[in-house]
């Protein structure tokens, strides 16, 4: 299979290439030429997670010098439980928060520098991995990436605008990680990536790729557990799922479209964002505007100009097409404390502030159907929001109980690209 740009003026490439490449030479995103069908897929016959991941992602790394390792990659990166959680009737909560930095990133991460390090092994290269982050994604490529051989890291994080907790897992490694406190927002970092990216003569130098969303290494593995809960929930309700998916950048959302494109049992997609309005704006009007990020209590979905659209707008190129498709639904800080308190005062299930935005959407307007709310972060990643909403602590999970004994250390700049480079 290949994968071509979302701008269609570069060569199409194989799997490979396009997870080292990060960006598409002409600046687009890498997306498959045509998507598989999952209509043959064995699901009665798969026993694990793992298993799984490797025949939906087979016909993506056929022929691929990736392809003999795939098994491996899928049994090194998915090692944590991906449990459908019952909450009432037909309401679930698929949570994706098992994994080591307690946050879905983990998934795709973890698969993206599996990958990467056997890519570049075969290659005898080195890379420079840069990553922008609004706070899950930063923490989960570090800690994937840590020690990996041959491969540097940059993260970059908006000052003032991750919580503590976040912060403490973007910069607690050290060696081949460093840790960039950027003045100005996610989409400040988000620019100062793609514009390293565009100059060359870094790009020759420093041997750049991507681990953010735009990188297709990361999105693939997460389609995977749309098709897992899709065909779990099918299996024990006989009804086909409405996920409600909490969306920041849209890579997590993206990778929901791409299962329903490949057959997967999923009613409908419905993406629920913070004060961040950019989609349902554009929904509504049909002028896509870019916007400047707003600070909300939802901080991993602050984010103005959603990079992971370009690939939205790929799929379904026209408004029409695109309002038939894509619904979203945005939701207010203070309606996020109350849904977090409402919530606990009900089910005793603790919510973080991102799928807070989710379940809220789920109440307003889904609430007597079968639906599937995407739990995207641990509420102890939170304690601050959550913990004063509640009335108790939040247990600590034992893999970030060790990451935030660790030492920190970052370094502080401004918004431009180069200070990266010195």
């Amino acid at each position: 299979m290949k994968f071509v740009s979302t701008r269609k003026k570069a060569p199409a490439v194989s799997v490979s290439q396009a997870i080292i490449q990060g960006l598409a030479v002409d600046g687009g995103l890498y997306v498959p030429e045509s998507f598989p069908s999952l209509a043959t897929l064995p699901v009665g016959e798969i026993s694990s997670y793992p298993e799984l991941a490797y025949e939906v992602l087979s016909p993506f790394f056929e022929g691929d010098i990736l392809a003999e390792d795939l098994a491996q990659i899928c049994v090194d990166a998915f090692n944590f439980p991906v449990p459908l959680v019952p909450i009432q009737g037909e309401q679930t909560v698929l949570e994706l928060f098992h994994g080591p930095t307690a946050a879905f990133k983990d998934f795709g991460a973890r698969f993206l520098a599996s990958s990467m390090e056997r890519i570049i092994e075969r290659q005898k290269q080195k890379l420079t991995i840069l990553v922008a982050t609004s706070g899950d994604t930063g923490g989960a490529v570090a800690a994937a990436f840590a020690n990996r051989r041959n491969i540097e890291v940059k993260v970059l994080f908006p000052k003032g605008r991750v919580s503590k907790r976040q912060q403490q897992q973007l910069t607690c490694w050290g060696n081949n990680i460093q840790a960039y406190e950027v003045d100005g927002s996610f989409d400040d970092c988000q620019k100062m990536v793609k514009d390293a990216f565009m100059d060359q003569a870094v790009t020759r130098e420093w041997g750049l790729s991507s681990a953010n969303s735009i990188n297709l290494g990361r999105l693939l593995p997460q389609s995977v557990y749309y098709v897992y809960a899709s065909y779990l929930y099918q299996q024990a309700y006989g009804k086909k799922p409405i996920f409600i998916i909490p969306s920041g950048n849209v890579g997590n959302s993206c990778a929901a479209y791409w299962a329903l494109t490949m057959g997967s049992p999923i009613e409908r997609i419905i993406l629920s964002v913070n004060k961040n309005r950019t989609i349902p704006d554009y929904l509504i009007s049909g002028t896509y505007e870019k916007r400047d990020s707003v600070a909300t209590l939802a901080n991993a979905m602050d984010v103005g100009n959603p990079s992971n659209m370009e690939r939205l707008f790929n799929l379904y190129p026209d408004i029409q097409t695109m309002r038939s498709m894509v619904s979203a639904y945005s939701v207010d800080d203070r309606t996020i404390e109350q849904t977090i308190k409402e919530v606990y005062a009900q089910t005793g299930y603790i919510l973080c502030p991102h799928t807070a935005t989710g379940e809220r959407v789920r109440r307003d307007h889904f609430a007597d159907q079968p639906t599937i709310v995407v739990s995207t972060a641990h509420p102890a990643k939170f304690e601050q929001v959550v913990e004063p909403l509640i009335g108790t602590s939040v247990e600590v999970p034992e893999n970030l109980e060790k990451l935030l004994n660790m030492p920190s250390s970052f370094k502080q700049i401004g918004c431009d690209y180069r200070q990266l480079f010195v």
